[in-house]
């Protein structure tokens, strides 16, 4: 037998012992979900997976045992009007005494007037490990409430790294939950119009959830490899919801096509199994293969990204060949049940024959091929322009909705102290033979430092040297936000100008500069190295996949084509709304002027995975049609009896996709926009515009197998159950 029918012998088992394959799913998905809640998950943070200058500048602090702790702010300002400096001192002397009392908390510093005179600042460090800061930063919350309920005229508010990233999750977290409960009904609609029946319309959607909750559960285990991100959990969501559903609608349109045809039950599950069950498996090796090419980019944030969405495509990829068969053949024709009039009637008129609406859609890409087809590339190269005017911006505090409360106060914070809002971090390692030159050059740096208006002048440079006198830790304050063009400007002078004029004067010295600036910076420059290596990776795996599908080398190349013609097209979309300003209302946004320096890989692999069941489905129909018919006539009839299940396939995708361009932060929002825009693209002007003109055009072409690939042509074309047969 042929690995394709390992799908086949799959199907029969569960269809035989259905209550088995269920509960053995059921037991799988549960032993998952618990067993991730019970390891929890470990959060990727700032020194997670260091490159570049980074890792110079943790070799040096680790080498000192520069003990970091995290701190917290409390600021105190006036509610209306003037500061009533004598009441703030006292809220100030309250916050003191509260803080000093709690066992979280290490130093508190005494109450820093602003030089404006609006706000009174107290510094508080926490106690213990940092990285564990976010849980213990709660006792001083309360602390800071505290003291805020005693003086209503004032404004008391705590600003720090633990209590930004509190309500950050808190807000990620309703957000997650709210694409979650969004996401359901807006799938299930879909699937309802699609199938005309409840049950039909359900499985699906049951199916893509446990694959979401079983991926969850194991990307808190794979995060104590690596660490997750926040994004993690809106990725396996987003990815999870539209394969699962996609892979379950292939198998239970082809079973119940088969069952109309007069097939029993377990014959239709094996058809179904030995033509969308192999596909879905192609599928699924091919979205993961895609989604590896993260990987690439060696960066804990991808890396994490890259885990979540694999798991949840295989999860939903091996629940789609195992628990649904089992499915389908215990409801038997329970599965067109309860049947809703209207669309039960559309659904099986859509699937009586080609529709009409798609014949007059080819029309023009069969009778004047070349006209169509140069109008059409045409349209998605003006729409990639925009894209090569692209600025990217890494994840900062300006990418958080200012509705956020705690994003208004870091807002009042750094306006009434510009020295809080970032700073640089300088790390520097001296020679034990010239630590008295090393001493002195990091006096000039102080004194250089001092003299540039890009840094703050409100409070000196804070200098921690080592024990040891080699190593020196100095933090030197910003006037200004660590996203902006000015501290882009005070980073570039302080390692282009300052640094090498006075510690690189001295030989064997080492520096490096780290903070939130350089850490935007850095990571901009490596995804903008990375980006250029993930393409070739995922085009390389592309063509690799489409050439051992087809055999044709032509097809190959013109199925990468056309997704680089879609993923340009996205990305120009992309730049001509978030980059402008004319959407915000429309979206609910503040542009930063850039996209997420992420977005770009993670739209390029997911469009490149997702799009390739779409394409050999397509292709696959088209070439099955080439046996009976004239090429003209074999695009038409393959395009229009596919065009249903991929139409249906794609709008689950669109409407999934777009429920996270309602979420609160500007990056969800743009990968929200950037892969509906890509799906929506890429199923109707490339598979039912540009496609048909440019085989019409190739014709005969886009069959030709070169002479070392013939010998396995005849094995691929009487292998009944091969990849290439049609799975709608």
């Amino acid at each position: 037998m042929g690995k394709t029918l390992l799908t086949v012998r799959i199907a029969r088992w569960s269809a035989e012992h259905p209550w088995r394959a269920i509960g053995a799913w059921l037991l799988f998905v549960a032993i998952c979900i618990g067993a991730g809640q019970v390891a929890g998950t470990r959060q990727a943070d700032f020194d997670d997976n260091p490159t570049g200058e980074l890792a110079t500048y943790r070799g040096i602090v680790d080498e000192a045992g520069f003990t970091r702790p995290a701190t917290e702010n409390v600021l105190i300002s006036a509610r209306d009007g003037a500061l009533d400096t004598a009441q703030a001192t006292a809220a100030a002397n309250d916050v003191r005494a509260e803080m000093s009392g709690l066992r979280e908390v290490g130093d508190v510093s005494d109450p820093v007037p602003s030089p404006k005179g609006t706000a009174v600042l107290v510094n508080v460090e926490l106690a213990g490990d940092p990285d564990t800061s976010e849980e213990r930063v709660g006792a001083l919350l309360d602390a800071t409430a505290t003291v805020q309920q005693q003086y209503p005229g004032l404004l008391v508010e705590q600003v720090g790294g633990a209590s930004l990233d509190k309500a950050l999750s808190t807000t990620l977290g309703e957000d997650f939950q709210k694409a979650e409960l969004i996401s359901i009904p807006v799938t299930l609609v879909i699937m309802l119009v699609v199938f005309g029946a409840l049950i039909a319309a359900g499985v699906p959607v049951l199916l893509a959830m446990s694959a979401v909750g079983a991926a969850l559960g194991l990307s808190a285990l794979a995060s104590h490899l690596i660490p997750a991100t926040d994004n993690t959990s809106s990725m396996i969501l987003l990815i999870g919801m539209a394969v699962g559903v996609d892979y379950s609608l292939f198998y239970v349109r082809r079973d119940r096509e088969e069952r109309a045809k007069g097939k029993g039950h377990l014959d239709a599950v094996e058809i179904a199994a030995a033509t969308s069950g192999h596909a879905i498996v192609v599928s699924g090796i091919a979205v993961t293969v895609a989604m590896a090419g993260m990987f690439v980019v060696n960066d804990v944030v991808f890396s994490s990204i890259a885990v979540g969405t694999i798991m949840v495509v295989l999860a939903a990829m091996i629940g789609s060949i195992t628990v649904l068969p089992a499915l389908l053949a215990k409801l038997g024709r329970w599965v067109d049940k309860p049947r809703i009039p209207f669309l039960w009637r559309l659904s099986m008129r859509n699937n009586a024959g080609a529709p009409k609406f798609w014949g007059a859609v080819l029309r023009p890409s069969l009778q004047r091929p070349r006209t169509t087809l140069v109008v059409g590339v045409g349209l998605l190269a003006a729409l990639s322009v925009p894209a090569f005017s692209m600025t990217l911006n890494a994840p900062s505090e300006a990418d958080l909705p200012r509705s956020i409360p705690i994003m208004q106060s870091y807002d009042r914070m750094t306006e009434a102290f510009p020295s809080t809002g970032a700073s640089h971090q300088i790390a520097v390692r001296l020679p034990a033979s010239a630590e008295a030159d090393g001493e002195a050059a990091v006096g000039r740096l102080l004194d250089r430092i001092a003299a540039d208006p890009g840094f703050a002048h409100d409070q000196p440079p804070e200098v921690t040297p080592a024990r040891d006198g080699r190593i020196y830790l100095i933090s030197a304050g910003i006037p200004h936000d660590g996203a902006s063009v000015e501290a882009d400007q005070s980073l570039e002078r302080l390692r282009t100008t300052l640094l090498p004029a006075t510690i690189g004067t001295v030989a064997g010295a080492e520096f490096a500069v780290s903070g939130q600036t350089a850490g935007e910076n850095d990571f901009v420059e490596s995804m903008t190295g990375a980006l250029p290596w993930v393409i070739g990776f995922v085009l390389l795996l592309t063509f690799l996949v489409m050439l051992w599908a087809f055999r044709a080398p032509v097809i190959a190349l013109s199925s990468i084509a056309l997704n680089l013609l879609s993923a340009g097209a996205a990305y120009g979309l992309l730049v001509l709304v978030f980059q402008n300003t004319w959407a915000e209302g429309l979206l609910g946004f503040t542009s930063t002027g850039g996209i997420t320096a992420w977005l770009p890989v993670i739209l390029f692999v997911t469009l490149f995975g997702l799009s390739m069941d779409y394409h050999v489905f397509v292709v696959s129909r088209i070439r099955e049609a080439l046996v009976l018919k004239s090429t003209k006539d074999a695009i038409a009839d393959g395009i229009t009896r596919s065009a249903g299940v991929v139409t249906s396939a794609a709008a689950v995708m669109i409407g999934v996709f777009s429920i996270f361009a309602t979420l609160s932060t500007i990056d969800m929002k743009q990968m929200g926009v950037g892969l509906a825009a890509a799906i929506l693209i890429d199923a109707t002007i490339i598979r039912a515009v540009i496609l048909p003109a440019l085989m019409t055009v190739l014709g005969k072409a886009n069959w030709w197998t070169p002479r070392f690939l013939r010998s396995r042509e005849d094995k691929l074309a009487t292998d009944e159950t091969r990849v290439l047969e049609p799975v709608g």
